[in-house]
């Protein structure tokens, strides 16, 4: 008698959260992924954060712990939590690393931070084990014929052609002290929208064949934006995941730091080689009724073209 297909653990995945601690604890609660003390209640599943912890809103570096604390607790509970690299991250990094060799910013890369939506209160706070857990962040991930990235952007291949390679080079970058890769690296990683434009289908069909996977989810884009973008209507209420590029894209940057009532997680459905599925989404939480802002989030608008 053959062998029942084991089922796949569940698949969350949490686009940009820029600070807004307090709604992303209310999501992962009402996920059941953690209790109310934000403690991990997940079990075995697979929880990913798309990158972009930090700045524009109150607290980034709280978001920062919460995700490397859930990533001990997963482990020791059969789950797994994988926390890629964000482009926020990336300029965070530079002003940090930077600042003691170039205190008058000579490169910009501190101003480049500020201007964008960077916020003292983390820098100021940051420990050498922030500083050391977010040069170890990934830039690509697979996960149940998934290909998990930060930003809408082809821009992955000039650094490798496998993930492996890409990680390895992006983890080198990091420990650089030379100011003229990280700004190349950070100027290139704000690139947005590349998959919704008149070639984006063919532009996220090549990153999938380079990079496996049958369909890609990323962050990096708010979906308002990428909507606007792609001459859609904006749906009411709180923002939700789109797919698009003929159903090889998925995006899920809720905007959780710009709107009041965005936020959501996600559930991925299992792909099928081909990319079948019967639900793309399996399950999608957004904030709670009964969540209150209490005044600590800053509305910020969106530029659409700005960096994310």
């Amino acid at each position: 008698m053959p062998l029942s297909p084991v089922p796949a653990r569940p698949l969350w995945v949490v686009g940009d959260v820029h600070g807004a601690h307090d709604k992303l604890r209310a999501l992962l609660l009402e996920a059941g992924l953690t209790d109310a003390l934000g403690h991990w209640t997940g079990g075995a599943a697979h929880l990913v954060f798309l990158g972009d912890y930090v700045d524009r809103g109150p607290d980034g570096l709280g978001v920062l712990r919460l995700v490397q604390s859930l990533e001990e607790q997963a482990l020791a509970a059969g789950g797994e939590v994988t926390a890629l690299l964000g482009n926020h991250e990336v300029m965070l990094l530079a002003a940090a690393l930077f600042r003691e060799q170039d205190p008058r910013d000579r490169f910009g890369f501190f101003d480049y931070w500020r201007s964008n939506g960077g916020q003292l209160t983390d820098l100021e706070r940051l420990a050498p084990g922030d500083l050391a857990w977010l040069r170890a962040r990934p830039l690509l991930a697979h996960a149940q014929g998934w290909l998990l990235l930060h930003a809408d952007s082809p821009f992955y291949l000039g650094l490798g052609n496998d993930p492996q390679e890409v990680n390895v080079r992006v983890a080198e970058l990091l420990l650089s002290p030379d100011p003229g890769p990280w700004a190349a690296f950070a100027n290139a990683f704000v690139d947005r929208l590349k998959f919704a434009g008149d070639d984006g289908t063919a532009q996220a069909r090549r990153l999938l064949e380079t990079y496996g996977g049958e369909r890609l989810v990323h962050g990096h884009t708010p979906t308002p934006l990428l909507l606007q973008g792609s001459g859609q209507d904006l749906p009411e209420g709180p923002t939700v995941p789109v797919l698009y590029a003929d159903g090889l894209c998925l995006a899920v940057d809720s905007g959780m730091a710009y709107f009041p009532d965005a936020g959501f997680v996600a559930r991925l459905g299992e792909l099928a080689p081909g990319g079948r599925a019967e639900r793309v989404l399996a399950e999608l939480v957004t904030l709670p009724p009964t969540f209150l802002d209490l005044g600590s989030l800053t509305a910020t608008a969106l530029r659409p073209s700005g960096e994310g």
